[in-house]
């Protein structure tokens, strides 16, 4: 089974954050969160303490497939700052799974990751978005091993295509039935 790191920066989006971590998890995936912080205590754009499982400095990388980059500002700011993030998400680009969602898809396009992939994310943020790339508003994207959605109010769609990337159907009907969806 895959594992899935989920970063997270001050200033993240709550929703986009602890959606996907919560389906994954109902979904039977080992999903991480991941502090880039110098501390496991992360605050959300909306001023949400999370504890995180991890920092950054303290996990082997090699033991996951999927890096998942929530939105929300200015956590997309802090992720795109930090050289490690984005040495991270170039590697992860190159041979396993990118997920990004709402603001953070621009990192991926600034870091060059996205020619040859349609994808999304929140409306302005697609400035540095290869010409044709920029797939629409309101929605989700999966492009090879590229998901991305467009913003907070696509974060259930979003955690469902990457746990469905991950687990299957089967996996996703499961967690569909058990939230009533």
């Amino acid at each position: 089974m895959s594992a899935v790191a989920i970063l997270a920066a001050d200033g993240f989006e709550t929703i986009e954050c602890l959606t996907i971590l919560d389906i994954l998890r109902r979904g039977g995936v080992r999903a991480t969160l991941v502090s880039i912080m110098d501390t496991r205590d992360v605050v959300s754009a909306q001023q949400v303490s999370v504890t995180c499982d991890e920092v950054f400095d303290d996990v082997d990388f090699s033991e996951y497939d999927y890096v998942v980059l929530p939105g929300g500002m200015p956590g997309t700011t802090h992720l795109r700052r930090d050289e490690r993030v984005c040495e991270l998400v170039r590697e992860f680009a190159a041979g396993k799974h990118v997920a990004a969602i709402c603001a953070a898809p621009s990192i991926l396009a600034e870091l060059g990751l996205l020619e040859g992939h349609r994808a999304t994310c929140f409306p302005g943020f697609d400035v540095d978005f290869p010409a044709g790339s920029f797939a629409g508003e309101k929605m989700v994207v999966r492009d090879g091993n590229i998901i991305t959605a467009s913003a907070m109010g696509q974060a259930l769609p979003f955690a469902l295509a990457v746990l469905e990337d991950i687990a299957g159907d089967v996996a996703v009907q499961k967690v569909r039935e058990g939230i009533q969806l």
